[in-house]
């Protein structure tokens, strides 16, 4: 090297003749070369490199070479480089910290490359995961794939066994989407920390713009629209409302997390303060659903049901309506109609908290979405899935559009059924939007 170009006396080291305290071995030097450039060159027998690269156990593993515990050994030096690899780029040690407990205890799946390399992965584990176990970059760039010949979705649970194909595009484009848990695009937490790291990597603006759109669609779902987002910004310890968009936008908080702490603050400021004894709880009925118990403060045994227009689900803010004829009407604390009449006669308005659970809640959901074949199917086993119910269906076609609007009326058993409901609606194939109405 140094007879063909000029070298750099500095630079030189000879790692041989005086190792390094962990053993290490090899020459180096640098020289000028072609253009003038500088050029470092390391030079070093394949043992010397498997030690470098592979720390002191590479020795025995050299001289063991050829043996059958080879492979299995090979295997444990990868996924410790894995480790080391996803340390470096982590965004939170902790996040890490408890990434590395689950998968140490968790079962594993092991499926096929089309070139019959094993993957060890998560039970659980997706397409997606099984892209991002391959490379980073593969993940990223994931478009669909193919198990065993066959066209799957990225939600698909792979089995042991399975010949996995990845089908990727161009520009590495991951979505923010596969963070959230309740869309069951990742199980593993390695993968779900090099979406998180990609995102952690853009700048400001564009989370906080990407958070909020998540949000706002999360929100617009549930009616919760015109809420004061910095009750929930607190309650997730960020210091402005763009910090909390921020959290949403690389999955540190979920859109149903910021929701639900909505709900919670607002059935807070709405809860009276016990200044008498609990009175008698009179029975609400509602549309053939069952009973359910409420709590009316300054009201003893009169008529209670839920108000049409708005429908409210247990779990959310609530406020009872004296009506002249029909006793007390329960709406939702945001209710339009509810504004409209507590103007009118603020003296009517009283306290209501949810009481027992009851077998049930009418709720009324809206699907936009491409007409396609099977669309009304993979909705109807979705509900069917969460647990929940359909109790009416109604279809438009929107003129020369080639979608369809689906107005469901279902029975939900709470909020948080129904939010996760809206989220996986939202995640079909072709669905622009689902949300809840009125």
């Amino acid at each position: 090297m140094h007879a063909l170009w000029t070298p750099i006396p500095s630079e030189f080291d000879d790692y041989i003749a005086r190792p390094k305290a962990n053993d290490y071995r090899s020459l180096h030097t640098a020289v000028i070369g072609p253009e003038g450039r500088t050029v470092e060159v390391q030079i070093r027998t394949f043992e010397m490199h498997a030690q470098a690269e592979l720390g002191v156990a590479a020795h025995w593993k050299y001289k063991e070479g050829g043996k059958g515990a080879e492979k299995s050994f090979d295997r444990k030096i990868t996924w410790m480089r894995q480790l080391l690899e996803q340390a470096q780029d982590a965004a939170n040690p902790d996040d890490l910290a408890g990434a590395l407990d689950a998968e140490l205890i968790e079962d594993r799946v092991y499926a096929l490359s089309p070139k019959g390399e094993v993957m060890d992965l998560p039970a659980g584990a997706t397409p997606l995961d099984f892209a991002y176990h391959v490379h980073t970059m593969v993940g990223h760039r994931c478009k669909g794939a193919k198990v065993n010949g066959r066209i799957v979705p990225l939600t698909y649970r792979l089995r042991s066994g399975d010949r996995v194909e990845i089908l990727t595009g161009k520009e590495a484009d991951p979505r923010r989407d596969w963070l959230l848990p309740a869309n069951s695009f990742l199980a593993s937490s390695r993968s779900r920390e090099k979406v998180r790291t990609w995102f952690h990597k853009l700048d400001r603006a564009r989370n906080v713009q990407a958070g909020r759109e998540l949000l706002e669609r999360e929100l617009k779902r549930l009616g919760l629209q015109q809420a004061d987002l910095m009750v929930a910004a607190k309650r997730f310890h960020a210091d402005s409302v763009d910090d909390l968009h921020i959290q949403v936008a690389l999955g540190d908080t979920g859109p149903s997390q910021v929701s639900r702490a909505l709900l919670e603050a607002e059935k807070e400021k709405n809860q009276p303060a016990p200044a008498t004894p609990p009175l008698p709880r009179p029975t609400a009925r509602r549309d053939g659903i069952g009973k359910s118990d409420f709590t009316v403060q300054g009201v003893g045994n009169l008529l209670v049901q839920l108000a049409r227009c708005c429908r409210p689900v247990s779990g959310e803010p609530i406020a009872g309506y004296l009506t002249r004829t029909r006793g007390v009407t329960v709406h939702r604390s945001d209710c339009a109609a509810l504004a409209r009449l507590s103007a009118a006669h603020p003296e009517r308005v009283l306290p209501v908290e949810w009481g027992r659970a009851g077998s049930g809640y009418e709720v009324d959901v809206m699907v936009r979405a491409m007409d396609r074949r099977w669309l009304l199917k993979d909705i109807t086993n979705l509900i069917a899935q969460e647990d929940a119910y359909v109790l009416n269906i109604n279809s438009d076609n929107l003129r020369d559009s080639g979608r369809v609007q689906l107005r469901l009326r279902l029975k939900v058993n709470d909020y948080g059924q129904l939010s996760t409901l809206l989220g996986k609606m939202d995640a079909l194939p072709g669905v622009d939007e689902a949300r809840r109405m009125g």
